[in-house]
């Protein structure tokens, strides 16, 4: 097999919805061999068929009804979230010994990525104490827009965000997400903005190279 490009990174993005035991065997072998110098940094644009997960900090009393959707552990970290066609997931497979061996600022990077795709929607993301993920200020209250859980082996990471573009938001009632019952959760749709898919990935694009630790080659 021949060695990496050294500064490359591959944006792939999957129009149909896959699988989660196939996106997670597919991560796990790409982490491996960008940690062997054998494959480029990977970000992965997808979507999954409707799902639950479960992060590392997921409590079982917080799974209410998975009705007849599957339920996956994964080691990500977090707790409850549904994943399901009109989100955007973005898994991102990154060598974090180029970004200075630092989770936290890598979340944080993460964060920001979602943070600046949404302004330039006219949409004001923020962070909340206490509070995975990136909230929004609506007239129900704070609502949650995005997800964040990753998981970092040998410095290579791997899952990523998940952006609600315009799932079916009724799921998200049978889990209590992240562990918080008091907030809501939210959409570009609910919010009056209709994106596709598609375009959300050019945002993405866009704001992941303005993105100084992210963009690191």
């Amino acid at each position: 097999m021949s060695l990496a490009s050294p500064h490359a990174l591959e944006w792939r993005q999957t129009g149909e919805p896959v699988l989660y035991e196939e996106a997670l065997e597919t991560m796990q072998t790409r982490v491996a061999a960008i940690q062997t110098n054998q494959a480029d940094e990977l970000i992965w644009l997808l979507e999954h068929p409707p799902l639950y997960t479960a992060g590392t900090s997921a409590k079982e009393s917080d799974l209410i009804d998975a009705a007849d959707l599957p339920v996956y552990q994964t080691g990500r970290g977090g707790q409850f979230t549904y994943h399901g066609p009109g989100q955007r997931v973005a898994y991102v497979m990154l060598d974090l010994t180029k970004r200075g061996k630092d989770i936290r600022a890598f979340v944080q990077a993460l964060e920001q990525w979602v943070i600046d795709t949404l302004t330039l929607l006219h949409i004001k993301g923020e962070r909340r104490d206490g509070r995975v993920g990136i909230w929004v200020e609506t007239p129900f209250g704070d609502e949650k827009i995005a997800a964040i859980g990753v998981r970092v082996s040998k410095w290579i990471s791997y899952h990523g965000i998940a952006i609600n573009v315009a799932p079916n938001l009724s799921h998200f009632s049978g889990i209590i997400p992240c562990g918080l019952s008091q907030f809501g959760v939210t959409s570009l749709e609910k919010l009056g903005i209709n994106l596709t898919l598609a375009e959300l990935d050019t945002l993405l694009k866009i704001t992941w190279n303005q993105n100084p630790l992210l963009a690191i080659r």
